[in-house]
């Protein structure tokens, strides 16, 4: 009689354990499949934002080479005048202001399209890495949601 009762205090003991069991199992197999959800969106979003920085990296480049093909043409087409216009030097002093306006015209017109295009290139870059960074942003506040 005594096995009797000791099985009769145990069944609904058992009958507890596995029912937290299944709680705590379901509630595991849940948070994992959240967790794999959030992952799966982290990453389209990941390829989302390098996509993103990517066309604004490419529309950035296309607009540098853009520049780059006008000033050189203009640089060409204002070497031709000056090559023009030092060959009717009269004198030598002649030539060698004409050489010189030339020269320092040159420089200075290089000088300030190259720091054009490193600005542009500059405001460029930061842009481009906007979408990425902005993405980093909410990962690391995704990160702060989930407990150890």
């Amino acid at each position: 009689m005594a096995a009797t009762k000791n099985t009769a205090k145990s069944a609904p003991k058992a009958e507890d354990v596995f029912a937290d069991a299944q709680k705590a199992f379901e509630a595991g197999t849940e948070k994992f499949g959240k967790g794999f959800e959030d992952v799966t969106a982290f990453g389209q979003e990941t390829l989302d934002a390098l996509v993103k920085s990517s066309e604004i990296a490419t529309k950035v480049a296309e607009d540098l080479n853009g520049e780059i093909a006008d000033f050189s043409k203009k640089s060409f087409d204002e070497t031709v005048a000056a090559a023009k216009d030092i060959a009717t030097a009269k004198t030598p002093t002649e030539l060698f202001e004409k050489q010189a306006a030339f020269a320092t015209s040159a420089f200075e017109g290089f000088f300030a399209q190259a720091t054009k295009w490193n600005e542009a290139f500059t405001a460029g870059a930061k842009a481009s890495f906007e979408p990425v960074n902005a993405h980093m942003d909410a990962a690391a506040d995704l990160a702060k949601t989930y407990k150890a």
